[in-house]
């Protein structure tokens, strides 16, 4: 039973699939309850990133208190806490959904149920929060809320007529929604007179202050001048100010039980106020920490290079000052021959990846190489040694192995009923297991797979879309290690290794991707004065090879009538040169080559 001090509070969130108007139902809300003034309002307000109003994703979860009268007279103080809605932020989402009671499903009346929907929706349910239907952009011509409405309910079990119809870009609906989400969504449950316990769902950092903590309080107060623990890493600090959440920050005396803001206590990096862990007053011991805590792991690791080699200390500067405000983020410093200095960072999966190397290039005008995108391989060596390798140049030689284990997913696609049989082959092509088949509607089908890792980090997003026309939306989670035959296939110049074109293949697309890459390659390096061998290599083995030809420059031109032994012996001179000038040459690997990894039909 909750405190009757916490009955005029609603903590929610919004769950939705990218682009189905959750930022656009924010500024309604907003507006409807004179939040910001009108000029500070502007399409996605709370998408405060270039890169987020660009893509029209919210890649940071945001957090804004609202105060609303209702129609009964009350006045309530209302939080809403903005998840992300990519399949990478999943762990973000959940500490998130942990920080409230309740969750707003929406569903884009023209396209219907999403796979990101659904795996939000489940994450709600299982956090036990009340979820509240509305069915969006019903202005639109092409807008079935009907068949969304069925769909939400068979999904759900909220009945269909139960689902507001709304339409955030114009406001319809909206206002009806607060109500709804006052009338059914529950008041806080906590105790204002218990020690402190307060769930971090989310930190940024802050250059003059450090850390600003967004906090969820769940039992007792927290104020200004409190000594607090960090129950993860048992480190004490003291509190220098609380507050709750506007555009800016607003201080404010104390955060009791049930309320929703930041905590700032002179914390240096994100790091130390991890998303998901528990505050506690610093002098309460045995205190059970808030359920749900891990430890964000990179998923998707790749090699990150400056093309000018002077911008390697900047790039060491940037990527600091991006891990101060993104605790999933790793690094550490590499040498690569053929590129040079560069760092190894660990992504939680590729959207992150692109958003990380985009801000880099905008933010701090670094042009970037990235390496091939790879996951993390587990190798137990005949020796008993287990290594973990996430760079194919840390792979032991193929006889000290004795067995290598990848990392899988667990990937469900919705999708229009037509393109079922196109999706279930690109799932066997990349050695998907086939896990279940269930429709939601007539029309629309939920497919099951469990994939290696490895066989989505490069394109298979891409190909999805391309083999479903767009309309197949993908969700995955981690699933485990399986054991797999994995091979480290190295490109060789002239006998030469390059390291950054090295890649860790299935050993039954070993050939295919070899002779892919060496043809690619072919067409993009440049011709020398001697001839080149693009090798692909297992081991010692060479499975696939091109001969790029060398200039030539007719030697016997000047040579006129007599005997052809002349011609002979000046060929042969040129064919020495060319042998030695092969032996001291090196070949130029021009930046289009790395990429070309990276665009191998699989």
């Amino acid at each position: 039973m909750s405190d009757p001090r916490l009955r005029l509070i609603r903590n929610f969130s919004i769950v939705a699939h990218i682009d189905h108007g959750k930022s656009t139902l924010a500024d309604r809300l907003l507006e409807i309850t004179h939040t910001l003034p009108p000029q500070q309002m502007k399409a996605q307000v709370l998408d405060d990133m270039d890169l987020e109003r660009e893509k029209g994703i919210t890649i940071k979860s945001h957090a804004i208190a609202m105060e609303y009268t209702a129609k009964s007279g009350d006045h309530y103080q209302l939080n809403l806490i903005d998840t992300p809605g990519h399949v990478d932020f999943t762990y973000e989402v959940s500490r998130s959904l942990a920080a409230c009671e309740g969750a707003v499903l929406v569903v884009d009346a023209s396209q219907g149920i999403e796979a990101q929907t659904l795996s939000n929706y489940l994450l709600a349910r299982e956090q036990g929060l009340t979820v509240v239907g509305a069915i969006n952009k019903v202005d639109l011509q092409v807008a079935r809320p009907d068949d969304a409405a069925l769909e939400i309910e068979h999904v759900t079990k909220i009945p269909a007529e139960h689902v507001l119809r709304i339409s955030a870009k114009t406001g319809l609906g909206v206002e009806d929604l607060l109500e709804q989400i006052i009338a059914e969504i529950p008041p806080p449950s906590g105790d204002p007179d218990a020690p402190l316990r307060a769930l971090i769902f989310d930190s940024k950092f802050d250059q003059y202050r450090g850390v600003v903590a967004l906090v969820r309080v769940v039992d007792g107060r927290i104020a200004p001048g409190d000594a607090i623990r960090f129950l993860s890493t048992g480190k004490i600090y003291e509190v220098t100010e609380v507050g709750r959440l506007r555009l800016k920050l607003d201080p404010l005396p104390a955060l009791t039980a049930g309320q929703v803001g930041y905590v700032v206590a002179g914390v240096k990096s994100v790091g130390e106020a991890r998303v998901g862990d528990t505050i506690a007053a610093a002098v309460a011991h045995d205190l059970v920490p808030l359920p749900g805590f891990r430890e964000v792991k990179p998923m998707v690791f790749s090699g990150l290079y400056p093309i000018e080699s002077d911008q390697y200390e900047s790039l060491k500067e940037a990527l600091g000052k991006l891990v101060l405000n993104d605790a999933s983020l790793i690094y550490e410093p590499e040498t690569s021959v053929a590129l040079g200095f560069g760092f190894r960072c660990g992504f939680l999966g590729l959207l992150h990846m692109e958003i990380v190397q985009e801000r880099l290039r905008r933010e701090y005008q670094i042009e970037l190489i990235a390496t091939t995108p790879s996951v993390e391989f587990k190798v137990l060596l005949e020796s008993g040694e287990l290594k973990v390798v996430d760079n194919p140049s840390q792979m032991p030689p193929a006889q000290t192995i004795a067995v290598i284990e990848e990392p899988y997913v667990l990937a469900h696609v919705l999708t229009p009923g037509e393109y079922l049989g196109n999706i279930m082959k690109l799932c066997q092509d990349r050695r998907g297991i086939f896990v279940g088949l269930e429709y939601l509607e007539e029309k629309r089908a939920r497919v099951g797979y469990r994939l290696p890792l490895a066989e989505i980090v490069l394109d298979f997003y891409d190909r999805l879309k391309s083999v479903s026309r767009g309309y197949a939306s993908l969700d995955y989670e981690y699933d485990g290690d399986r054991e797999g035959d994995m091979v480290k296939l190295d490109i060789l110049l002239n006998g030469e290794t390059v390291d950054a074109l090295s890649t860790i293949v299935h050993r039954d697309k070993a050939y295919t991707w070899g002779a892919d890459l060496c043809a690619k390659l072919k067409e993009l390096i440049p011709k020398q004065m001697f001839q080149v061998a693009i090798q692909a290599a297992i081991g010692s083995k060479i499975i696939a090879r091109e001969t790029q030809g060398a200039m030539r420059k007719n030697v016997t031109a000047k040579c006129y009538g007599g005997d052809i032994t002349r011609k002979r012996k000046l060929l042969e001179k040129q064919k020495e040169g060319k042998r030695r000038m092969k032996q001291i040459g090196t070949v130029e690997v021009p930046q289009e080559a790395f990429l070309a990894v990276l665009k191998v039909e699989r």
